[in-house]
């Protein structure tokens, strides 16, 4: 079930930041985007692109990104269901941060990598 977003109305400076943060926060849901970014998949193809994540957990975060309005989700009337993700408008405008986002991880990533085996 998805999670209810909850705004308290007090803005700090950084609240534009915290609430773009809210709809790709989790471990999955800015590489699901980052893969929505080639264009419309189905379940099972998003699914073998993420490996470890379980099936529950890519449902719960498809849903929420639903919810939210940043993807649709078209359900075929066939045996077996053909399920297909795509992104919307809303999706699509997060296309810069999530390319940014990858642009950085492209140059930290092995900074990263150092940091948490030395811990």
């Amino acid at each position: 079930m998805p999670r209810t977003r909850h705004h308290t109305g007090a803005c700090s400076p950084g609240c534009a930041v915290e609430a773009t943060l809210r709809f790709i926060d989790g471990k999955w849901k800015g590489v699901i985007l980052y893969h929505l970014l080639e264009g419309t998949l189905r379940f099972n193809e998003i699914r073998r692109r993420l490996t470890s994540v379980t099936q529950r957990m890519l449902t719960n975060q498809l849903r929420e990104m639903e919810a939210d309005g940043l993807i649709t989700r078209t359900v075929y009337a066939q045996v077996p269901p053909k399920v297909e993700y795509s992104l919307t408008a809303r999706g699509r405008s997060l296309e810069p941060v999530i390319r940014a986002l990858k642009t950085w991880g492209d140059l930290h990533a092995d900074q990263a990598a150092t940091v948490h085996d030395a811990a």
